[in-house]
């Protein structure tokens, strides 16, 4: 079993929509941008998916420029190419396509060296799935509290 190290999460996800089915797949990257990864400088909260000529690709993903890459850094938020096989594609494709669901990336982290991208195939939220979400949260922080008083 490979060790894996969470890089960053996008909790405005899980906040915006329900997550249906998640899956793995890797990432095209330069090398000034994976050394960037590693320094932390990476941000998922805009980011967003889409197949464009039978090809996943991320948008909106905000890779910090490598302080020491000089001419070889690439643009904070440029496209980049999502690794899959083209029959997960096209079943996402279909999925996107017929059920309005959306392709959002979840959670970025390295799996040994590579770095890998937990896509999701979300549905999004209403306001009132949101508020019902923040209602059982307080409830069960509610009862946590109690307990916690009673067993003093």
């Amino acid at each position: 079993m490979e060790n894996t190290k969470t890089i960053t999460t996008n909790k405005k996800a899980f906040h915006e929509y329900f997550v249906i089915e998640s899956f793995e797949c890797g990432i095209a990257l330069s090398g000034t941008e994976i050394k960037s990864i590693r320094a932390g400088g990476v941000n998922l909260k805009d980011a967003w998916c889409s197949i464009d000529e039978g090809e996943m690709i991320i948008k909106q993903m905000h890779i910090s420029p490598y302080e020491h890459g000089n001419r070889f850094n690439k643009p904070p938020a440029r496209n980049r190419k999502l690794l899959l096989h083209k029959r997960e594609i096209m079943r996402l494709l279909g999925a996107v396509k017929q059920d309005g669901m959306a392709l959002v990336p979840l959670s970025l982290y390295f799996k040994g060296s590579l770095v890998k991208v937990q896509l999701g195939l979300c549905k999004g939220k209403k306001l009132h799935d949101k508020r019902e979400v923040a209602a059982k949260r307080d409830a069960n922080r509610a009862i946590d509290r109690a307990l916690k008083e009673q067993n003093r």
